[in-house]
Parts: structure tokens; C-alpha cells; sequence
């Protein structure tokens, strides 16, 4: 495809020998592991870049109680704490040793609360800008003495000169005076995933030059948002931002793949996106029909097959490219069947059907892409899977308050036995899939959650066969009134959250 750099993005996921808690049972990197990965990426010119968190997206980490003493709130390090700083220089010597490269990228994204935790208990109210430009001056110490060269999220430094703290804010105050007080010594990345204007993008990268320098630009890849593709918000975001960076003379571009919440999405479901971004940096204007033939002779796949992935998310009741990142698969294969959060909000929506036509396409679609038929081979599941499912809770509960037995007794014996066959079969192809494209650590969540949809559609089954035969009286979930999982009308647009998707009460502290 042409792409020269890929930057391997932890958290918490490499090795930091003084630091045993660091990736505990997490599948990190070994030093070793990651100089396997530079020596054979600089073989075809390929710069790796360590990508890091140096403030905060830090749970994982700081969730150890080893680590009480350096954290301002569960996820953000304590600002001004010499011990942070002691391990804040292991985390970098640590991510920068194995690679060729002198580039870093020091993170500092998303830190919500900065400031508001231990740090105020400790040093009372402080703006957050001055919080950041005390912690980015004492990293920047650290980053110097090993002689690399940095470079960081933005948004922090956009958030706090935003009444809302909103990164995309155009009505930001940045005076010259605010910005000359940032320390100097690293490069902005500028990152968006979301807007389809390409003015806007102009304005956000002139904001960024005033802070001295050009901006690297990161926009995104929807493999996010449960399985599949959100190809419309990625070709309509896209777009327009590197349409932008190519008018602005931006010289350097990346895109993230991101594996929010479980990781369902297979990675090589991204190669569609990645020539997207490729055919972006070697033409002034996008060409889609030579970006069709090119994602076909690099990947030796079908362009056609790769668009239809994107229907797991863009089902009736999307709008057309799926512009506010509705995710059904997701909540509609992980929501109980019996409590069915989301029914309200799908109520009238031909799912079944539409699920059950995908599904022929997807499973036609596994012969034709060659090296990458796995991915297609998982999403034929995933749809066949929910061609039951999404409207399963909805049509159960009807039959209930109807009365319709003979209905009941059909998914007793019928749909729900097939539901559950279906569903194994999705958990071992997706294990087989798992286990050839990655580590092992963090199969166990997957392996949890198609555990849980198994047993409790067995639990439905079992309390349904009650009712029919008179064990029970009435089935307590489905005397349950449905009201909208957003508090509104029509199809949830974002529900990303296992934990608030399967169930109202709490499994776990963040969902």
C-alpha cells in the first residue's frame, strides 16, 4: 500500500521490568517481542514509533493498589509526585528501548479529571492548563535525557481553554499569551475521528499552528464499535480531513485502529480503511475507483464484500452511513434475551430479515477473499447469530402478554435451542480467529461474555418451559414495562458498554 510507520499503541501492554503490576496478565510485550517487530518492519522501510500513556488512560495500571500513592483518580497519575516521575522515566526508557526510531508519541489524551482528585486534595484548586504545562515540562526532562523526539495528543491543552472542555470548541479562547506558555520541545497531534466538514478542519489545524509548528494529523478507522465496519464515518470523515491536511501542507498523517471495549472486530477488517489512507498520500485528489482496484491487488480481496460489513451496524433505522455510529450488532448480540434493554428502541425494525440477508452475503463472501476469508467466516456468524437474536426478546415478550403459547413453546424447542447452537459456533470460530492474530491474555472476556449469552438463553428457555407447563405463574422480566435505553425515540446510536448493554445492574465498576 505505500504506508511507512506504524506506531504500536500501550497502555499498560509492554514490559517494564521494575514495574511487575505493568501489563500484569495483560499479554504484554517483551523487549524482545518488540525488536522482533522493529527488525522486521525496518526490512521493508517501515519506522516503528512506541506509543505510550504518560498522564492518563491508565486503569489498568493504576487499578493495583501498589500504585495508590501516584494517582490522582483511577486512571490519571498524580501531577508533581516525584515518584510519578520516577515511573513515568521507567515507562519511556522501557517503550523506547527496542526500536530503531527516536520518535515518541508521550500520549497525554483524555485526562477528564485532572486535578480533581488526590492533586486537589493535596494542592487545592489549579487550572488544568497549568497542570498540563507542569507535568509536559517535567516529562519533557525525561524524554530529553534519552534523546528522544516527542510528540502528544492535543486535546487536553484544546479542552482547557473551552468552557465545555470540549476538544473541537471553535470558540476555544487561545491568546498568544496562553499559548507561549506551553513548554516547548514537542509536537501537537492533532487527532479527529468525527466531523464531515472539511472546513473544519482547516480551522482546527490553523488553531494548532499556533502553537509553532505543523500538527501531525491521526484520524480513524470505525473498527471500534463492536464487530464490523462503520465504513460511511470512516469514508466521510476521512475524506474531508485529509483533503484539508493536502491543502494545508500537513506532511504527516496517521490512522488509529482502536479496540474499544472487548475487541470484537477482527484487526485485518481494517485493511480497507488503511488503502483508504494510503491512496489519500499518493494522489492530490481520492480516485475511488482506483481505490477499489488497489485495495484489490494489494489485499487480493473483494472491494464489494469489504462494503457489505458495513450492514452488521447500518441496519433499517440507520441513517445512510451510519453518521452517529449506531453499533446494533453489538448490543443486539450482548443484550439479554428476557430483560432486552434495547427493544424499546427497535421496536417495528425489520432486523431478522435484514440480518438474515446479510448473512447469505457474508457467507458467500468467504470464498473470495483469499488470505482474509477468516473475516468473513466470523461475521457469517455474527449475522447468522443475530438473525435470531436481534428481534428474538421482542417477539417473546409479544407472545407472553398475548398469550400465544404455541409461539412460546416454538422458541422453547425451536429457535432458542438453534440460537444457542448458533452462538457456539460463533465462539469457536471467533476463538480460532483470536488465537491465529493474537495473544492469549484477553480471549477470557470474549470467552466471559459468549459464556454469559449461552447460559442465560439457556436460563430463558428454562423459565419460558416453567410458564408453559405451570411451574410458575408469569415470568416476572417480561411483566417488566420497556422504555427507551436512551430516553428516546429510535435506534440507540452509541452503546459500546458491555456492562450497561447485558444488564440494569452492575458487573462491573466501568461497565
Amino acid at each position: 500500500m505505500g504506508l511507512n510507520m506504524l506506531m504500536l499503541y500501550c497502555e499498560d501492554s509492554y514490559e517494564v521490568k521494575e514495574q511487575p503490576y505493568f501489563g500484569y496478565m495483560r499479554g504484554k510485550y517483551s523487549y524482545d517481542d518488540m525488536k522482533e517487530c522493529d527488525d522486521f518492519a525496518d526490512l521493508f522501510g517501515i519506522e516503528m514509533i512506541p506509543c505510550i500513556q504518560t498522564l492518563a488512560h491508565l486503569y489498568e495500571v493504576l487499578k493495583w493498589s501498589v500504585y495508590y500513592d501516584t494517582r490522582d483518580d483511577q486512571e490519571t497519575l498524580l501531577v508533581g509526585s516525584e515518584k510519578t516521575y520516577q515511573i513515568v522515566e521507567e515507562y519511556i526508557r522501557a517503550a523506547s528501548a527496542p526500536f530503531r526510531t527516536k520518535r515518541i508519541h508521550i500520549g497525554m489524551d483524555e485526562a477528564w479529571h485532572l486535578g480533581m482528585g488526590q492533586y486537589f486534595i493535596k494542592n487545592g484548586y489549579k487550572k488544568k492548563f497549568d497542570i498540563m504545562n507542569d507535568h509536559m515540562e517535567r516529562v519533557l526532562e525525561i524524554v530529553k535525557k534519552y534523546d528522544l523526539v516527542p510528540m502528544f495528543w492535543s486535546d487536553m491543552y484544546f479542552r482547557a481553554a473551552s468552557k465545555h472542555g470540549d476538544y473541537y470548541d471553535l470558540k476555544g479562547d487561545f491568546t498568544q499569551e496562553l499559548v507561549d506558555t506551553v513548554p516547548k520541545g514537542a509536537q501537537l497531534v492533532y487527532w479527529d475521528y468525527y466531523h464531515d466538514d472539511e472546513e473544519f478542519y482547516h480551522e482546527m489545524i490553523k488553531r494548532h499552528r499556533m502553537f509553532g509548528s505543523d500538527p501531525i494529523f491521526a484520524g480513524g478507522i470505525w473498527t471500534w464499535t463492536g464487530y464490523g465496519a462503520n465504513w460511511g464515518k470512516t469514508f466521510n470523515t476521512t475524506n474531508p480531513a485529509l483533503t484539508a491536511c493536502k491543502k494545508e501542507g500537513i506532511k504527516e498523517v496517521f490512522v488509529t485502529i482502536w479496540g474499544d471495549n472487548g475487541t470484537e472486530s477482527d484487526v485485518f477488517t481494517n485493511l480497507l480503511g488503511l488503502q483508504l489512507y494510503a491512496e489519500h498520500g499518493y494522489a492530490k485528489e481520492l480516485d475511488e475507483e482506483k481505490l477499489k482496484e488497489r485495495f484489490e491487488f494489494c489485499t487480493g480481496c473483494n472491494y464489494d464484500d469489504f462494503i457489505n460489513i458495513k450492514y452488521l451496524k447500518e441496519v433499517p433505522g440507520v441513517p445512510q452511513d451510519n453518521p452517529n455510529e449506531a453499533n446494533p450488532c453489538k448490543y443486539l448480540m450482548w443484550q439479554d434475551i428476557l430483560t432486552g434493554l434495547a427493544d424499546y428502541n427497535i421496536k417495528g425494525l425489520p432486523l431478522q430479515e435484514h440480518y438474515e440477508n446479510l448473512t447469505l452475503k457474508l457467507k458467500d463472501a468467504i470464498s473470495r477473499n483469499g488470505d482474509y476469508s477468516h473475516i468473513f467466516e466470523l461475521l457469517y456468524n455474527v449475522s447468522n447469530v443475530l438473525s435470531i437474536k436481534a428481534e428474538a426478546g421482542l417477539r417473546i415478550t409479544k407472545a407472553y402478554k398475548d398469550g400465544n403459547k404455541e409461539e412460546l413453546k416454538r422458541y422453547v424447542e425451536v429457535l432458542l435451542p438453534e440460537l444457542k447452537d448458533r452462538v457456539s459456533d460463533l465462539r469457536n470460530v471467533h476463538k480460532k480467529v483470536w488465537f491465529e492474530n493474537n495473544k492469549a491474555l484477553g480471549w477470557d472476556i470474549l470467552d466471559m461474555r459468549y459464556g454469559s449469552l449461552l447460559i442465560r438463553t439457556q436460563s430463558a428457555i428454562e423459565q419460558i418451559d416453567d410458564y408453559l407447563n405451570g411451574r410458575v405463574e408469569r415470568i416476572e422480566e417480561l411483566e417488566q414495562e420497556r422504555l427507551s435505553f436512551t430516553g428516546r425515540e429510535g435506534i440507540i446510536t452509541y452503546g459500546n458498554f458491555y456492562g450497561s448493554i447485558v444488564s440494569p445492574s452492575r458487573i462491573a465498576p466501568r461497565g
